[in-house]
Protein backbone atom coordinates (compact mmCIF):
# COMPACT_ATOMS: atom_id res chain seq x y z
CA UNK A 1 0.00 0.00 0.00
CA UNK A 2 1.45 3.29 -0.60
CA UNK A 3 0.00 5.04 2.36
CA UNK A 4 -1.65 4.65 5.64
CA UNK A 5 -4.61 6.78 4.13
CA UNK A 6 -5.26 3.33 2.08
CA UNK A 7 -6.04 1.46 5.28
CA UNK A 8 -8.79 3.80 5.81
CA UNK A 9 -7.75 4.67 9.38
CA UNK A 10 -8.97 8.05 10.79
CA UNK A 11 -7.04 11.48 10.21
CA UNK A 12 -6.15 11.81 13.55
CA UNK A 13 -4.08 8.67 13.98
CA UNK A 14 -2.71 8.92 10.56
CA UNK A 15 -1.33 12.62 11.68
CA UNK A 16 0.20 10.71 14.61
CA UNK A 17 2.07 8.15 12.49
CA UNK A 18 3.20 10.83 9.86
CA UNK A 19 4.34 12.95 12.95
CA UNK A 20 6.28 10.05 13.70
CA UNK A 21 8.25 9.64 10.22
CA UNK A 22 6.12 7.02 8.54
CA UNK A 23 4.40 7.69 5.57
CA UNK A 24 4.05 4.30 4.02
CA UNK A 25 2.84 1.06 5.79
CA UNK A 26 5.20 -1.64 6.52
CA UNK A 27 4.54 -5.52 4.89
CA UNK A 28 3.34 -6.33 8.24
CA UNK A 29 1.02 -3.64 8.81
CA UNK A 30 -0.41 -3.51 5.21
CA UNK A 31 -1.21 -7.32 5.99
CA UNK A 32 -2.64 -7.24 9.37
CA UNK A 33 -4.24 -3.59 9.82
CA UNK A 34 -7.20 -4.46 7.00
CA UNK A 35 -8.18 -8.05 8.71
CA UNK A 36 -7.92 -6.72 12.28
CA UNK A 37 -10.59 -3.77 11.32
CA UNK A 38 -12.85 -6.40 9.97
CA UNK A 39 -12.68 -8.15 13.55
CA UNK A 40 -11.00 -11.06 12.51
CA UNK A 41 -8.73 -12.91 14.80
CA UNK A 42 -5.24 -12.69 13.84
CA UNK A 43 -2.29 -15.02 13.95
CA UNK A 44 0.87 -13.25 13.05
CA UNK A 45 4.66 -13.88 12.67
CA UNK A 46 7.22 -10.98 12.13
CA UNK A 47 10.50 -10.35 12.81
CA UNK A 48 11.60 -8.17 14.84
CA UNK A 49 11.93 -4.45 13.88
CA UNK A 50 9.24 -4.48 11.13
CA UNK A 51 6.49 -2.30 12.96
CA UNK A 52 4.36 -4.82 14.41
CA UNK A 53 3.72 -2.63 17.11
CA UNK A 54 1.33 -0.74 15.45
CA UNK A 55 -0.37 -3.41 13.41
CA UNK A 56 -2.11 -4.12 16.69
CA UNK A 57 -1.94 -0.81 18.07
CA UNK A 58 -3.99 0.95 15.13
CA UNK A 59 -6.82 -1.39 14.49
CA UNK A 60 -7.30 -1.16 18.14
CA UNK A 61 -7.28 2.78 18.36
CA UNK A 62 -9.77 2.34 15.21
CA UNK A 63 -12.47 0.44 16.68
CA UNK A 64 -12.52 2.36 20.18
CA UNK A 65 -12.87 5.90 18.00
CA UNK A 66 -15.40 3.82 15.86
CA UNK A 67 -17.29 2.92 18.37
CA UNK A 68 -17.02 5.29 21.58
CA UNK A 69 -18.41 4.02 25.05
CA UNK A 70 -19.13 7.24 27.50
CA UNK A 71 -20.24 5.14 30.13
CA UNK A 72 -17.04 2.56 30.28
CA UNK A 73 -14.15 3.72 32.72
CA UNK A 74 -12.65 0.28 32.51
CA UNK A 75 -10.25 -0.63 29.56
CA UNK A 76 -11.54 -1.99 26.62
CA UNK A 77 -8.57 -2.90 24.62
CA UNK A 78 -5.73 -5.11 26.72
CA UNK A 79 -2.54 -5.70 25.75
CA UNK A 80 -0.52 -8.09 27.16
CA UNK A 81 3.47 -8.53 27.01
CA UNK A 82 6.30 -10.38 28.35
CA UNK A 83 8.55 -7.83 30.23
CA UNK A 84 8.51 -4.48 32.06
CA UNK A 85 10.51 -2.99 29.63
CA UNK A 86 8.62 -4.34 26.68
CA UNK A 87 5.40 -3.09 28.27
CA UNK A 88 6.44 0.82 28.79
CA UNK A 89 7.67 0.37 25.34
CA UNK A 90 4.42 -0.63 23.86
CA UNK A 91 2.45 2.36 26.07
CA UNK A 92 5.21 4.65 25.14
CA UNK A 93 3.73 3.79 21.56
CA UNK A 94 0.27 3.69 21.95
CA UNK A 95 0.73 7.28 23.63
CA UNK A 96 2.10 8.32 20.64
CA UNK A 97 -0.05 7.24 17.91
CA UNK A 98 -3.06 8.24 20.40
CA UNK A 99 -2.33 11.87 20.45
CA UNK A 100 -4.57 13.44 18.48
CA UNK A 101 -7.58 11.34 19.98
CA UNK A 102 -9.33 11.33 23.88
CA UNK A 103 -8.05 7.80 23.97
CA UNK A 104 -6.37 7.13 27.18
CA UNK A 105 -3.34 4.23 28.03
CA UNK A 106 -2.26 2.84 31.27
CA UNK A 107 0.31 0.87 32.18
CA UNK A 108 0.71 -1.90 35.28
CA UNK A 109 3.80 -4.12 35.67
CA UNK A 110 5.52 -5.48 38.01
CA UNK A 111 8.01 -3.69 40.14
CA UNK A 112 6.09 -0.66 40.68
CA UNK A 113 3.85 0.05 43.76
CA UNK A 114 0.43 -1.40 44.39
CA UNK A 115 -1.36 1.91 45.05
CA UNK A 116 0.34 3.49 41.65
CA UNK A 117 -1.25 0.44 39.63
CA UNK A 118 -4.61 1.25 41.72
CA UNK A 119 -4.33 4.86 40.78
CA UNK A 120 -3.87 3.93 37.05
CA UNK A 121 -6.81 1.50 37.14
CA UNK A 122 -9.07 3.66 38.96
CA UNK A 123 -8.74 6.29 36.05
CA UNK A 124 -10.26 6.11 32.84
CA UNK A 125 -8.80 3.58 30.93
CA UNK A 126 -9.44 2.61 27.09
CA UNK A 127 -6.32 0.97 26.19
CA UNK A 128 -4.24 -1.09 29.36
CA UNK A 129 -0.24 -2.49 28.27
CA UNK A 130 -0.03 -5.28 30.92
CA UNK A 131 2.48 -7.91 31.87
CA UNK A 132 0.57 -11.06 32.79
CA UNK A 133 1.19 -12.10 36.69
CA UNK A 134 1.13 -8.55 37.80
CA UNK A 135 -2.67 -7.69 36.06
CA UNK A 136 -3.60 -11.48 37.29
CA UNK A 137 -2.81 -10.22 40.72
CA UNK A 138 -5.46 -7.13 40.09
CA UNK A 139 -7.56 -9.68 38.81
CA UNK A 140 -7.65 -11.79 41.68
CA UNK A 141 -7.64 -9.13 44.00
CA UNK A 142 -10.69 -7.54 42.12
CA UNK A 143 -9.30 -4.41 41.61
CA UNK A 144 -9.63 -4.91 37.43
CA UNK A 145 -12.35 -6.62 35.94
CA UNK A 146 -11.76 -8.08 32.03
CA UNK A 147 -15.51 -8.68 31.42
CA UNK A 148 -15.64 -5.05 29.44
CA UNK A 149 -12.02 -6.20 27.33
CA UNK A 150 -13.40 -6.36 23.67
CA UNK A 151 -9.96 -6.80 21.83
CA UNK A 152 -6.92 -8.33 23.76
CA UNK A 153 -3.37 -8.72 22.01
CA UNK A 154 -0.52 -10.99 22.69
CA UNK A 155 2.76 -9.54 21.77
CA UNK A 156 5.68 -11.19 22.08
CA UNK A 157 3.81 -14.75 22.66
CA UNK A 158 6.36 -17.38 22.51
CA UNK A 159 8.69 -15.47 24.90
CA UNK A 160 5.42 -15.13 27.43
CA UNK A 161 5.59 -19.34 26.91
CA UNK A 162 8.88 -19.26 27.30
CA UNK A 163 9.22 -17.26 30.38
CA UNK A 164 6.35 -19.88 32.08
CA UNK A 165 3.59 -17.55 31.67
CA UNK A 166 1.28 -20.02 29.88
CA UNK A 167 -1.43 -20.95 32.09
CA UNK A 168 -1.30 -16.86 33.53
CA UNK A 169 -2.02 -16.14 30.05
CA UNK A 170 -5.09 -18.96 29.58
CA UNK A 171 -6.44 -17.14 33.05
CA UNK A 172 -6.83 -14.12 31.89
CA UNK A 173 -8.24 -15.20 28.58
CA UNK A 174 -10.78 -16.83 30.85
CA UNK A 175 -11.30 -13.92 32.28
CA UNK A 176 -12.04 -12.24 29.15
CA UNK A 177 -14.05 -14.57 27.53
CA UNK A 178 -16.46 -12.18 26.37
CA UNK A 179 -13.74 -9.92 24.44
CA UNK A 180 -15.03 -9.68 20.43
CA UNK A 181 -11.17 -10.31 18.75
CA UNK A 182 -7.73 -11.86 19.87
CA UNK A 183 -4.87 -11.00 18.28
CA UNK A 184 -1.69 -12.72 18.83
CA UNK A 185 1.46 -11.72 17.92
CA UNK A 186 5.14 -13.69 17.82
CA UNK A 187 8.65 -13.24 16.24
CA UNK A 188 8.04 -17.25 15.20
CA UNK A 189 5.35 -19.57 14.58
CA UNK A 190 7.58 -22.78 14.93
CA UNK A 191 6.84 -25.47 17.05
CA UNK A 192 4.14 -27.01 19.03
CA UNK A 193 3.77 -24.28 21.83
CA UNK A 194 2.49 -21.61 20.08
CA UNK A 195 0.43 -23.25 17.45
CA UNK A 196 -1.24 -25.30 20.84
CA UNK A 197 -1.32 -21.70 22.78
CA UNK A 198 -3.05 -20.23 19.34
CA UNK A 199 -5.28 -23.01 19.07
CA UNK A 200 -6.85 -22.37 22.42
CA UNK A 201 -7.52 -18.91 22.38
CA UNK A 202 -8.00 -17.70 18.81
CA UNK A 203 -11.55 -18.94 16.86
CA UNK A 204 -10.77 -19.50 13.49
CA UNK A 205 -7.96 -16.99 13.11
CA UNK A 206 -6.68 -15.44 9.65
CA UNK A 207 -2.65 -15.94 9.81
CA UNK A 208 -0.14 -13.65 8.61
CA UNK A 209 3.70 -14.25 8.19
CA UNK A 210 4.85 -11.21 6.28
CA UNK A 211 7.93 -11.04 4.81
CA UNK A 212 9.43 -7.95 5.29
CA UNK A 213 10.52 -5.99 2.17
CA UNK A 214 14.23 -5.61 1.61
CA UNK A 215 14.05 -1.89 2.97
CA UNK A 216 12.17 -3.46 6.64
CA UNK A 217 14.96 -6.39 6.84
CA UNK A 218 17.91 -5.36 9.06
CA UNK A 219 20.95 -4.92 7.77
CA UNK A 220 23.07 -6.43 10.40
CA UNK A 221 26.70 -7.77 9.69
CA UNK A 222 27.85 -10.76 11.74
CA UNK A 223 31.24 -11.90 12.66
CA UNK A 224 33.16 -13.49 15.59
CA UNK A 225 36.78 -13.05 17.22
CA UNK A 226 38.53 -16.12 17.84
CA UNK A 227 39.87 -15.61 21.53
CA UNK A 228 42.43 -17.54 23.40
CA UNK A 229 41.38 -16.65 26.84
CA UNK A 230 39.28 -14.58 29.20
CA UNK A 231 42.34 -11.99 29.10
CA UNK A 232 42.19 -11.80 25.54
CA UNK A 233 38.37 -11.54 25.40
CA UNK A 234 38.90 -8.55 27.94
CA UNK A 235 40.58 -7.14 25.74
CA UNK A 236 38.94 -7.49 22.30
CA UNK A 237 36.03 -6.31 23.88
CA UNK A 238 37.47 -2.98 25.65
CA UNK A 239 39.10 -2.28 21.79
CA UNK A 240 35.75 -1.92 20.39
CA UNK A 241 34.29 -0.20 23.20
CA UNK A 242 36.78 2.48 22.53
CA UNK A 243 37.22 2.74 19.13
CA UNK A 244 34.18 1.40 16.79
CA UNK A 245 30.90 1.27 18.57
CA UNK A 246 28.51 4.38 18.85
CA UNK A 247 25.70 2.93 20.99
CA UNK A 248 26.33 -1.09 21.85
CA UNK A 249 24.33 -3.27 24.12
CA UNK A 250 27.19 -5.63 25.51
CA UNK A 251 25.66 -9.33 26.69
CA UNK A 252 26.57 -11.80 29.12
CA UNK A 253 24.77 -14.48 30.56
CA UNK A 254 24.93 -13.82 34.22
CA UNK A 255 23.92 -11.10 37.21
CA UNK A 256 27.64 -12.54 38.33
CA UNK A 257 29.86 -11.86 35.08
CA UNK A 258 27.16 -8.82 34.73
CA UNK A 259 28.76 -7.49 37.35
CA UNK A 260 32.23 -8.09 37.34
CA UNK A 261 32.32 -6.39 33.86
CA UNK A 262 30.75 -3.35 35.28
CA UNK A 263 33.39 -3.14 37.60
CA UNK A 264 36.34 -3.49 35.18
CA UNK A 265 34.53 -1.21 32.95
CA UNK A 266 33.68 1.25 35.78
CA UNK A 267 37.63 1.03 36.32
CA UNK A 268 38.29 1.89 33.10
CA UNK A 269 36.58 4.69 32.59
CA UNK A 270 34.24 3.27 30.31
CA UNK A 271 30.57 5.08 31.12
CA UNK A 272 28.24 2.11 31.18
CA UNK A 273 24.60 1.40 32.24
CA UNK A 274 23.20 -2.42 32.90
CA UNK A 275 20.44 -4.05 32.87
CA UNK A 276 19.19 -7.19 34.54
CA UNK A 277 16.02 -9.62 35.83
CA UNK A 278 16.20 -8.58 39.22
CA UNK A 279 16.41 -4.74 39.35
CA UNK A 280 13.59 -2.50 40.75
CA UNK A 281 11.75 -0.89 38.30
CA UNK A 282 12.41 2.59 38.92
CA UNK A 283 16.62 1.60 38.60
CA UNK A 284 15.86 -0.27 35.03
CA UNK A 285 13.76 2.72 33.84
CA UNK A 286 16.83 5.10 35.06
CA UNK A 287 19.57 3.05 32.90
CA UNK A 288 17.47 2.37 29.45
CA UNK A 289 16.76 5.95 29.71
CA UNK A 290 20.33 6.78 30.38
CA UNK A 291 21.23 4.54 26.92
CA UNK A 292 18.25 5.80 25.03
CA UNK A 293 19.04 9.57 25.37
CA UNK A 294 22.97 8.86 24.93
CA UNK A 295 24.23 9.87 28.13
CA UNK A 296 25.64 6.52 28.09
CA UNK A 297 26.82 4.69 25.03
CA UNK A 298 27.14 1.25 26.59
CA UNK A 299 24.20 -1.38 28.00
CA UNK A 300 25.59 -4.50 29.66
CA UNK A 301 22.50 -6.96 29.93
CA UNK A 302 21.63 -10.44 30.49
CA UNK A 303 18.89 -11.84 28.23
CA UNK A 304 15.96 -9.76 29.88
CA UNK A 305 17.02 -7.31 27.28
CA UNK A 306 17.26 -9.80 24.43
CA UNK A 307 13.70 -9.12 23.32
CA UNK A 308 11.60 -6.45 22.79
CA UNK A 309 13.24 -3.38 23.20
CA UNK A 310 13.34 -0.61 20.44
CA UNK A 311 16.21 1.34 21.22
CA UNK A 312 16.99 4.02 18.04
CA UNK A 313 20.57 3.82 16.87
CA UNK A 314 22.37 0.68 18.38
CA UNK A 315 25.04 0.14 16.11
CA UNK A 316 26.57 -2.47 17.79
CA UNK A 317 25.53 -5.88 19.37
CA UNK A 318 28.79 -7.56 21.34
CA UNK A 319 28.11 -10.90 22.48
CA UNK A 320 30.70 -11.44 25.22
CA UNK A 321 28.61 -14.94 26.30
CA UNK A 322 27.18 -16.74 23.72
CA UNK A 323 23.38 -16.94 24.65
CA UNK A 324 21.67 -20.64 25.35
CA UNK A 325 20.33 -21.13 21.98
CA UNK A 326 20.25 -19.84 18.29
CA UNK A 327 17.32 -18.43 18.45
CA UNK A 328 18.11 -16.63 21.59
CA UNK A 329 21.16 -15.25 19.48
CA UNK A 330 18.73 -13.73 17.33
CA UNK A 331 17.11 -12.02 19.10
CA UNK A 332 19.68 -10.57 20.81
CA UNK A 333 20.89 -9.31 17.32
CA UNK A 334 17.73 -8.24 16.93
CA UNK A 335 18.48 -5.02 18.94
CA UNK A 336 21.06 -3.86 15.86
CA UNK A 337 19.80 -3.09 12.36
CA UNK A 338 16.44 -2.35 12.96
CA UNK A 339 14.02 -0.85 10.50
CA UNK A 340 16.29 -1.50 8.01
CA UNK A 341 19.14 0.53 9.64
CA UNK A 342 22.77 -0.93 9.49
CA UNK A 343 24.09 -2.46 12.19
CA UNK A 344 26.93 -4.52 13.21
CA UNK A 345 27.11 -8.15 15.51
CA UNK A 346 30.49 -9.18 16.83
CA UNK A 347 30.44 -12.76 19.34
CA UNK A 348 33.73 -13.05 21.36
CA UNK A 349 34.06 -17.16 20.95
CA UNK A 350 36.59 -18.97 23.13
CA UNK A 351 37.30 -22.30 22.41
CA UNK A 352 34.80 -23.91 24.27
CA UNK A 353 32.49 -21.88 22.39
CA UNK A 354 33.53 -22.68 19.02
CA UNK A 355 30.29 -25.11 18.01
CA UNK A 356 28.55 -21.97 17.90
CA UNK A 357 29.83 -20.90 14.44
CA UNK A 358 28.07 -23.66 12.91
CA UNK A 359 25.23 -23.14 14.78
CA UNK A 360 24.66 -19.98 13.96
CA UNK A 361 25.37 -20.32 10.40
CA UNK A 362 22.98 -22.74 10.10
CA UNK A 363 19.85 -20.67 11.92
CA UNK A 364 20.60 -17.29 10.42
CA UNK A 365 21.21 -18.87 6.81
CA UNK A 366 24.15 -16.02 6.74
CA UNK A 367 27.53 -15.27 7.01
CA UNK A 368 29.50 -16.54 10.06
CA UNK A 369 32.87 -15.77 9.37
CA UNK A 370 36.06 -14.71 11.80
CA UNK A 371 37.73 -11.35 11.48
CA UNK A 372 40.89 -10.28 13.17
CA UNK A 373 42.17 -7.13 15.08
CA UNK A 374 45.62 -6.64 13.91
CA UNK A 375 47.20 -6.02 17.11
CA UNK A 376 45.09 -8.70 18.96
CA UNK A 377 44.94 -11.56 17.17
CA UNK A 378 44.86 -14.81 18.51
CA UNK A 379 47.23 -17.05 19.09
CA UNK A 380 45.33 -20.71 19.25
CA UNK A 381 44.43 -21.80 15.94
CA UNK A 382 40.58 -22.90 15.87
CA UNK A 383 40.04 -25.94 17.52
CA UNK A 384 38.71 -29.04 15.29
CA UNK A 385 35.06 -30.32 16.01
CA UNK A 386 35.07 -33.81 15.85
CA UNK A 387 32.39 -35.47 14.40
CA UNK A 388 30.20 -37.84 17.49
CA UNK A 389 30.16 -41.57 16.27
CA UNK A 390 26.70 -43.12 16.96
CA UNK A 391 26.70 -46.22 18.78
CA UNK A 392 24.16 -48.70 18.64
CA UNK A 393 22.05 -50.32 21.17
CA UNK A 394 22.74 -54.15 22.10
CA UNK A 395 19.13 -54.66 20.47
CA UNK A 396 20.05 -52.79 17.42
CA UNK A 397 22.84 -54.80 16.97
CA UNK A 398 21.28 -58.06 17.39
CA UNK A 399 19.00 -57.12 14.36
CA UNK A 400 21.78 -55.40 12.43
CA UNK A 401 23.49 -58.76 12.92
CA UNK A 402 20.02 -61.07 12.01
CA UNK A 403 19.56 -58.65 8.55
CA UNK A 404 22.72 -59.00 7.69
CA UNK A 405 22.41 -62.81 7.86
CA UNK A 406 19.27 -62.96 5.95
CA UNK A 407 21.15 -61.32 2.95
CA UNK A 408 23.68 -63.46 3.18
CA UNK A 409 21.43 -66.33 2.79
CA UNK A 410 19.76 -64.34 -0.19
CA UNK A 411 22.71 -64.07 -2.14
CA UNK A 412 23.47 -67.56 -1.99
CA UNK A 413 20.44 -68.77 -3.09
CA UNK A 414 20.84 -66.27 -5.78
CA UNK A 415 23.90 -67.76 -7.35
CA UNK A 416 23.47 -70.13 -10.30
CA UNK A 417 23.90 -73.88 -9.96
CA UNK A 418 27.64 -75.40 -10.33
CA UNK A 419 27.47 -78.02 -13.13
CA UNK A 420 28.11 -81.01 -10.56
CA UNK A 421 24.71 -79.82 -9.33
Amino acid sequence: MSSFYALELNDELVSAVNDLGFTKPTSIQASVIPDAMDGADILACAPTGTGKTAAFILPICQFLLDYPNKYSSSARSLILVPTRELAYQVAEHAELLCKNTDLVVGVITGGINYGTDRETLSNRLDILVATPGRLLEHIQSESFDCREIESLVLDEADRMLDMGFGAVVNQICEEARWRKQTMLFSATLEGRGVRNFARDILQNPIEHNASPSRKEKAKTLQWYHLCDDPKHKDALLDYHLANTVESCIVFVKTRERLHKMKDRLFSKDFNVAYLQGDMPQDKRMAALSSFKNGDVKILIATDVAARGLDVPDVSHVINYDMPRGADVYLHRIGRTGRAGAKGVAISLIEAHDFMWVGKVARYTQDAFKARVVDELKPKNKPPVLRKVKKTKTKKASKLSAARKKISNKKRKGARPASPKE
